[in-house]
């Protein structure tokens, strides 16, 4: 109030064409002041909102590094356990040129799109490329996925491949199915729903999961679902769900 005061008396003190000059000046400099702030406002949430659209474009609720290059990317450095199609969970032609190795999480929305985009990738590469899953449950994210892996495994040994491929595709197509559903679900395939709680309750596949998310971290998975296309000594890592148009490419390369 002060300052307002001594400048209101300078100016009353000048002559009346003076005046009129001095508070022109005074208010054109006090708007160009005010003007200066509101951009530079503008400018500063402008550059924030743009920093958060862009790391919320490159973030999914898992964590998973989306890469939009299709080309194949060979990698030396990625630690995998080879394929052993006598044990591990596989479709398509075991003598496929291409394996593809998934590391998924059941009650990942993003795994349940990649789960349909290779499903159409066997159909439009059939005899060319064959599909092996692995568990990497994200317990801190689905509390449930850990004990859905646990159960996919019990109707493995139950039912073989097969069965474990067809209860892997209900739950994907269906992502409201609870662990407690799960004994219904095991019925519809066909298989006895007592041997299969057992073996869940037992708990005797918990520490193949652990084993598997190992494997994952191990081959550079940060998030779901991570795969890794084999083609002879070639490893090329596929992070998130990836169109199909990228997986393509990625493969069409490799069988050339």
């Amino acid at each position: 109030m002060e300052n307002n005061n001594q400048e209101r008396g300078t100016i009353d003190s000048l002559k009346p064409k003076t005046a009129f000059k001095a508070g022109l000046g005074i208010g054109i400099a006090t708007m160009f002041v005010i003007g200066f702030f509101v951009l530079l406002g503008f400018f500063i949430n402008g550059k924030t909102d743009k920093n958060n659209s862009n790391n919320l474009a490159n973030t999914n609720d898992n964590g998973a590094v989306v890469n939009d290059n299709g080309a194949a990317q060979p990698s030396g450095k990625i630690s995998l356990t080879a394929t052993d199609y006598s044990k591990d969970w596989v479709r398509g032609d075991k003598n496929a040129k291409v394996n593809i190795v998934t590391f998924s999480d059941i009650d990942c929305p993003f795994c349940t799109r990649f789960h349909e985009t290779m499903l159409q990738i066997l159909k439009d590469y059939n005899g060319k490329v064959s599909w092996t899953y692995r568990h990497f449950p994200l317990t801190s994210l689905h509390p449930e996925s850990e004990k859905k892996a646990e159960a996919a495994e019990c109707v493995g040994e139950q039912g073989g491949n097969e069965k474990f491929w067809a209860f892997l595709d209900k739950l994907f197509a269906d992502s409201t199915e609870k662990v407690a559903d799960l004994p219904k679900i095991v019925g519809e395939l066909g298989l006895n729903t007592d041997d299969f709680t057992k073996c869940l309750d037992s708990g005797k596949y918990a520490s193949k999961i652990q084993n598997m998310s190992s494997q994952a971290q191990a081959a550079g998975a940060q998030g779901t679902p991570y795969s890794v296309v084999v083609a002879g000594d070639q490893k090329v890592p596929i992070n998130g769900a990836l169109p199909i148009e990228s997986i393509k490419a990625t493969l069409d390369s490799l069988l050339k």
